[in-house]
């Protein structure tokens, strides 16, 4: 595996932060998590899995003395506190990098680490909003995807971060500072589409251009049985298939004229079939249409299910890892257990000298804390 023998300190947090340390653990990555007092590690079962959990008073001097140790073991640091809170406990990426200096102390928030919302809280229709690109969603009113810039501006690009950041230390030996934050994250995902601003793709008001359902060759359609199907045939090859699979005549149904006419019948020849009808007939053309699959029959689907592109864990639907390596792929860790808190004091501070009776007194004057009974 890609990450094998890298360590990393994952600070426990809101989903972003864990959800860094479960791609860096399917990707072969030892993942321990601090966590400062008893949460349900259970509660996102897809970013907790594979890791181990050490139960810490950081506001103590014998908690932080034990990070300072753990650190000088460490690859990666994965901090997920709005800006300070870190440098307060005595933490900070300054003083830890003193300890390590090969240390890549990531840090991901939502508004950066400085700026008049830095120490703002927020969500990700917040995030979304102060990109600007919620303003692209949506009808009439803004509406975006659900924790899209969370973990696409949030969690990815700060992996990109570590990974580039990783290949710098194999040139220079020394770690840094990876500061990401959710806004600026997703921003840069989207850079295509404040490219494409004033465009014919993106230059319309909304609902009006090529990609947001403003053409009848690019929009979804329901079917006889309530379910939908997405079109999305921009190219005149494709077009040209679409319409011939729809069994009508292209010639009426012009792809660059009457959009609201040719929508209007393309709908109602949508009810005509049902979804699984429509997928039979599309499946045969390269038209650029599909079914809209609902989440929890995605791995049914027979393209889905030949590439083994989900798996189920107690009834739960979940994606492994992706993208493929074809020579250290990523593993999921979807069916190991999930640790209970402080699970791993005893293993984890062993490795880094502590004897078993300094690690019975940490517990007994509450520095290290643990579950005392498994709930899962």
């Amino acid at each position: 595996m890609p990450l094998k023998g890298l360590n990393v300190l994952e600070f426990s947090g809101l989903a972003p932060v864990p959800a860094i340390g479960h791609i860096l653990v399917d990707f072969g990555a030892n993942v321990t998590v601090v966590q400062r007092n008893l949460v349900d590690m259970g509660i996102a079962r897809l970013i907790n899995c594979g890791k181990k959990s050490i139960g810490v008073n950081l506001k103590h001097p014998q908690g932080v003395k034990i990070i300072k140790k753990l650190i000088t073991e460490t690859d990666i640091l994965l901090e997920p506190f709005r800006p300070g809170v870190m440098e307060k406990l005595g933490l900070g990426p300054n003083v830890l990098m003193e300890e390590n200096p090969r240390l890549i102390y990531t840090r991901l928030n939502g508004y950066g680490s400085y700026g008049e919302y830095s120490q703002r809280a927020g969500h990700d229709i917040n995030f979304l909003a102060m990109s600007g690109l919620l303003s692209l969603y949506g009808s009439k009113k803004p509406k975006g995807p659900a924790n899209f810039s969370e973990f696409a501006g949030g969690s990815l690009v700060c992996v990109m971060g570590i990974c580039m950041a990783i290949i710098e230390r194999y040139r220079s030996g020394k770690g840094q500072v990876v500061d990401a934050n959710i806004t600026e994250g997703i921003s840069y995902v989207g850079s295509w589409l404040y490219c494409s601003q004033n465009s014919v793709i993106w230059g319309n008001g909304k609902g009006q251009n090529l990609l947001d359902g403003g053409v009848h060759f690019y929009d979804t359609y329901e079917t006889k049985d309530g379910k939908w199907m997405a079109v999305g045939a921009i190219e005149p090859e494709f077009y040209k298939l679409f319409i011939e699979g729809l069994g009508l005549d292209i010639d009426k149904i012009e792809q660059f004229n009457n959009s609201d006419s040719n929508r209007e019948i393309i709908a109602r020849t949508f009810k005509e079939k049902t979804r699984e009808e429509w997928s039979k007939i599309f499946d045969s053309k390269d038209a650029c249409v599909t079914p809209v699959l609902d989440i929890d029959e995605v791995d049914q689907h027979s393209h889905n299910a030949s590439r083994n592109s989900f798996i189920r864990k107690d009834n739960t639907l979940l994606p492994v890892p992706a993208p493929k390596l074809n020579i250290t792929p990523g593993i999921s860790r979807a069916n190991e257990p999930i640790a209970t808190y402080g699970q791993h004091n005893s293993e984890v501070l062993k490795s880094i000298g502590y004897s078993q009776i300094e690690i019975s007194n940490l517990l007994k004057n509450g520095i290290i804390f643990e579950e005392t009974k498994s709930k899962f």
